[in-house]
């Protein structure tokens, strides 16, 4: 499978939205839709990571390939949403991203290393 930039993922999301979507759920419900996969791929990490564990009626992941696939789609459906409400909202995920790690190259420079807790 070809590796694709953000740019390219937000280009082809919305094709697949004009195309195969018919149009974009509105901003406030693709807001809700996102807590809703933040929410999924959460409980799936508290299970598996956390103290919870899963319900017996449940089918565990365990932590083979079983586990890592549903965790990896569980992560491209978050991905997905934010990118439809970037292209929505007319936000460049590439250069918000590239601002954001200067930001925080530049702000956060010295502060996790002289963080007594990190140490």
């Amino acid at each position: 499978m070809k590796e694709i930039t953000i740019r390219e993922a937000q280009q082809q999301v919305d094709e697949w939205i004009r195309t195969v979507g018919v149009r974009y759920f509105n901003e406030l419900t693709n807001l809700g839709i996102l807590m809703e996969e933040v929410g999924e791929l959460s409980r799936l990490m508290v299970r598996q990571y956390g103290e919870q564990s899963f319900k017996e009626s449940e089918k565990s992941p365990g932590k083979g390939a079983d586990f890592g696939d549903h965790l990896a789609d569980e992560m491209a459906d978050v991905l997905w949403v934010l990118i439809c409400l970037a292209n929505q909202t007319g936000v460049d995920l590439s250069a918000a991203l590239a601002k954001n790690i200067a930001k925080k190259n530049t702000r956060d420079q010295d502060r996790h290393r002289s963080n007594p807790k990190l140490q």
